[in-house]
């Protein structure tokens, strides 16, 4: 009698009429946080997201990822995905029947509470708060830009949300993408390991990290503050505090004027 097979009751399997190349190889994961990124340069994933604990938790399944070539719904044969501005102008812009069909196919099978979002430098600058939102959502489908970007018909008919790295531009959306998706899975429940991780670094409570010291005790004349080493739990911690009000005070003036909003208005 032959064993019986593996029970994979957390896989989702769903029709699609689109081709098969579209498809992610990894099985859905029902109930598993997952990151769809629209891009012309799939091969960019998962990249930096493949190594270390982002790495290891894709492999264990706590998290998905799945690409999708903009390319494949692109015009004619050669697969046209842009053209030129109008109204004139250099470069070249995302057409909205191509980006429209690729939308449309990603967030066909999507549930739930699941945004779409364009990396973007005229969205909302990326925050901790913004990260841990994601993070309690279903999933997030990432729209990665080339060129001059997109056409606004877009991201008028689907309500998208622009999202912005910083306060720059950059050649596409691919880099800013990995980086929410690493600052969004970090806090997922078992990515890190340890969940006290995330709730002391920085902007966790509105505050700069405190400054962090191990082995040697004594490094080029440098010593480790004696209060920690004093094993004293609580004075650590009044130290910590004290260290991440100094320096979020300093380097990071609108930071502190809101913490101390935050402060004044819960006292």
């Amino acid at each position: 009698m032959t064993a019986p097979s593996k029970s994979h009751g957390r896989k989702a399997i769903r029709p699609t009429l689109k081709p098969r190349e579209l498809m992610t190889p990894t099985p859905d994961l029902a109930g598993v946080w997952k990151a769809k990124i629209i891009t012309l340069f799939p091969s960019a994933f998962p990249g930096v997201l493949g190594e270390s604990l982002t790495g290891k938790a894709l492999q264990e399944g706590l998290w998905q990822l799945e690409t999708v070539d903009l390319r494949e719904f692109g015009i004619g044969k050669h697969r046209n995905v842009d053209d030129t501005p109008a109204g004139g102008g250099a470069g070249m812009v995302l057409r909205p029947d191509v980006l429209g069909e690729a939308i449309e196919h990603t967030m066909a099978d999507t549930r739930g509470n699941w945004p779409l979002v364009y990396l973007s430098p005229r969205g909302r600058r990326m925050d901790q708060q913004m990260m841990q939102s994601f993070a309690r959502c279903d999933g997030i489908t990432l729209l990665c830009g080339r060129f001059e970007g997109v056409d606004e018909r877009v991201l008028e008919h689907y309500g998208i949300q622009e999202v912005s790295l910083g306060d720059f531009v950059m050649t596409g959306g691919e880099l800013a993408a990995q980086a929410l998706i690493d600052a969004t899975v970090r806090l997922i429940p078992g990515v890190l390991g340890n969940q006290a991780s995330t709730e002391e670094e920085s902007f966790s409570s509105g505050l700069l990290e405190h400054p962090q010291y191990t082995r040697p005790a004594e490094w080029k004349g440098r010593e480790i503050p004696e209060v920690l080493m004093s094993g004293h739990h609580g004075r650590i911690a009044e130290w910590r505090h004290d260290m991440s009000e100094e320096i979020t005070r300093t380097r990071r003036p609108d930071l502190w004027e809101a913490y101390c909003r935050k402060t004044r208005k819960g006292g």
